[in-house]
């Protein structure tokens, strides 16, 4: 949210779901190279996953359906929805306890709820504390981890398997070990006659600077189950065509950030004085985004 409030990118919709500290309370980060170093990694990711998900839509010609895993206070439905390019539907999935918050959310705040009431059509649309259901969004509770129990919710919220369906993960398959994430991987690949995966997460990890990474979140009791696929780009592009994906790309966010349009990028940069280009370039290239494809109909 600091990051839209200082204009790295437009969302009208995250304020409804995150609110701004009246202060920032870590100077050594907030004030520093590390707080401008974040909003730039920020900046690409949220810009790299949402290119990738847009070439899905405009090929599908949003004949298609999304699945957000691990979703949280993503917005994208609603920026999607201005956009005028919302796919069939848009389902997301995270725990329970996270769900409940969001629905809380959409229910009490108007400029959430209003666009699901404005795209929904058909039968009354279905509202409890842990899912929401309406004809072109879902919010689904379920753990990741059990695929034969999240593949019975989503269609209890009308998935199609027959329809095209990009699957995105954000910093998520990382939390799980890696045969979880390779059950959920194998999941998706064979659910789906025509899918594309996106995966953003960490690469890298096992020089230095990847170490002082996983050190630094360590000392926050945050562990990284999954750690070992993030190895390299190689090691990203192998667990998706191990489990069942027919191709696989992977690049680092330097490589990202610098095929985004330039004069946007000059933009950014001017916001915030960033004299630490070095650690930039570091944890950019730590963090990478993969996506995969299976297409029986050569779409």
């Amino acid at each position: 949210r600091f990051a839209v409030s200082v204009g790295y990118w437009k969302d009208p919709y995250i304020q409804y779901f995150v609110r701004q500290a009246k202060e920032r309370k870590a100077p050594e980060i907030n004030r520093g190279k590390l707080h401008v170093t974040a909003q730039m990694c920020y900046y690409a990711r949220v810009h790299g996953v949402s290119y990738l998900i847009k070439a899905f839509l405009k090929k599908t010609e949003c004949n298609c359906q999304i699945v957000n895993l691990g979703a949280g206070m993503d917005t994208l439905f609603w920026r999607l929805k201005d956009e005028n390019l919302l796919p069939r539907k848009y389902f997301e999935v995270d725990f329970p306890m996270i769900v409940a918050r969001k629905i809380h959310n959409i229910k009490s705040k108007p400029p959430l709820s209003k666009p699901i009431m404005e795209s929904h059509s058909g039968d009354s649309l279905l509202i409890d504390s842990h899912s929401l259901d309406s004809s072109r969004y879902s919010i689904v509770g379920a753990d990741l981890r059990f695929t034969s129990d999240l593949e019975e919710k989503l269609k209890k919220h009308n998935l199609d398997i027959h329809l095209p369906t990009a699957l995105v993960a954000e910093c998520v398959l990382v939390y799980m070990t890696p045969q979880q994430s390779a059950d959920l991987l194998q999941w998706a690949a064979s659910a789906f006659p025509v899918a594309m995966f996106i995966n953003y997460e960490q690469v890298n990890m096992m020089d230095r600077f990847g170490q002082i990474m996983i050190e630094n979140l360590q000392r926050r009791q945050c562990n990284l189950a999954g750690v070992e696929v993030c190895r390299s780009l190689d090691s990203q592009r192998e667990r998706l065509l191990l489990n069942g994906w027919e191709t696989a790309h992977a690049i680092d966010m330097m490589k990202v950030y610098s095929s985004l349009p330039q004069d946007d990028v000059k933009r950014i940069e001017r916001l915030e004085f960033l004299d630490e280009k070095e650690l930039f370039e570091q944890l950019m290239q730590h963090y990478c985004i993969c996506w995969a494809s299976k297409d029986s109909s050569n779409l």
